[in-house]
């Protein structure tokens, strides 16, 4: 059985800075390009970014280049994402999310190509 199960949201003042973690099981990260989305209140759920995990391969939205850090641990099966600079249009429900690496390393940024869900963690950036 997948599982991806996000970790470290929480509050935290503009300008701070969060780290989120993907911990995954059942699957290879290897077989997977893994993304992390977002969705705030009243919004689409919208990618993030993406790392191709057999080769280390980053994107990102262009709204967060700069700030945030994708990087993933093949020894802990885990993917993280540093977020620094936070603003408050970065609050919303974050999620994991795994696409397989056939679809394309630009399936891991579409909502309609992702296999696999985590539960998400709540990010709110407020003074």
């Amino acid at each position: 059985q997948v599982q991806l199960v996000e970790s470290g949201g929480g509050l935290v003042q503009p300008g701070g800075a969060l780290g989120l973690s993907c911990a995954a099981s059942g699957l290879t990260l290897d077989d997977y390009n893994i993304g992390w989305f977002r969705q705030a209140p009243g919004k689409e759920r919208e990618g993030v970014s993406c790392i191709r995990s057999h080769d280390g391969t980053t994107y990102y939205r262009d709204s967060v280049k700069g700030r945030f850090t994708i990087s993933r641990d093949k020894a802990e099966n885990t993917v993280n994402l540093h977020m620094n600079s936070l603003k408050p249009e970065d609050t919303a429900v974050y999620y994991c999310a795994a696409a397989p690496r056939y679809k394309g390393f630009g399936a891991c940024m579409s909502v309609y190509a992702i296999t696999y869900w985590g539960k998400g963690t709540l990010v709110t950036v407020s003074s």
